[in-house]
């Protein structure tokens, strides 16, 4: 897919990789509709861009406030070429204790969201017979970890909507992409990691947001169906897969750092 002049949906648009995001495919002509919860904060961001862009306020938890932010979107620029599905947030916990609440709440956002705004696109680019639907899912939806329970679970639901959804859509002319990365230098953790000690004994781990969206955006443009991020940690999923017993012991260390 060439991203010139296409329309481009970003949940989660005010912060981290979103922000991003709608810079990176601004810088090569496409058209970011930035939306999130925090209208001032995409505001700033939006003062950033050049050519055209818009701003939408939308909570992906709330089902009318997504149909009537997605019709909005479809009647003023006639389509919705792209779709990417960022919102999202982890609180690292354990699980003994953690509130019943955390496990609903993050549900609700990085699972449920993607399907709420996905139901009121997918019709429009059915009609178009095009588009591509990006999934933000992560690595911790192929290996959990301690005091991921909740955050692990909803990005593991996010990876099999995205595959059983890629099947439905295989012949209708719409593509459907899962990005499954790593830890990621963002304020993500300002809510996931408080304390900063998981920050601290993986930041050597870290990738920068500008990999992961030049990696998106390679992926949209090559019709890549699921991209690990970084490689190393693609080919440690593999080896999980083969060997999970080996794989327990020997990556256990790594992984279990909150």
């Amino acid at each position: 897919m060439n991203i010139s002049n296409k329309i481009v949906l970003i949940t989660g648009a005010s912060s981290g990789i979103g922000a991003v995001m709608a810079q990176q495919f601004a810088a090569k002509g496409a058209i970011p509709i930035l939306t999130a919860r925090s209208t001032d904060k995409l505001h700033e961001i939006a003062a950033t861009l050049q050519g055209q862009h818009a701003v939408y306020e939308m909570d992906v938890t709330n089902s009318g406030q997504v149909n009537e932010v997605i019709e909005h979107i479809a009647v003023k620029f006639g389509r919705i070429d792209i779709l990417i599905n960022n919102a999202g947030y982890g609180i690292f916990e354990s699980f003994e204790g953690a509130p019943f609440s955390h496990f609903e709440e993050m549900m609700n956002v990085n699972y449920l969201g993607i399907v709420r705004v996905t139901q009121a696109v997918l019709p429009h680019m059915v009609k178009a017979g095009s588009g591509h639907i990006v999934n933000i899912a992560s690595m911790a939806g192929k290996v959990g970890s301690a005091k991921s329970t909740g955050y692990s679970a909803t990005k593991h639901a996010v990876l099999g909507f995205t595959n059983s959804l890629r099947q439905e859509l295989v012949k209708k002319g719409i593509a459907v992409t899962a990005i499954n990365p790593g830890p990621i230098s963002t304020p993500f953790f300002d809510k996931a990691d408080p304390t900063g000690n998981y920050v601290k004994n993986v930041a050597w781990f870290m990738l920068k947001p500008e990999k992961v969206v030049k990696e998106l955006i390679h992926a949209i443009q090559k019709n890549i169906p699921e991209k690990d991020l970084p490689f190393v940690a693609g080919v440690g999923i593999k080896f999980f897969h083969l060997f999970p017993r080996l794989f327990d012991l020997v990556a256990s260390g790594l992984l279990n750092k909150k």
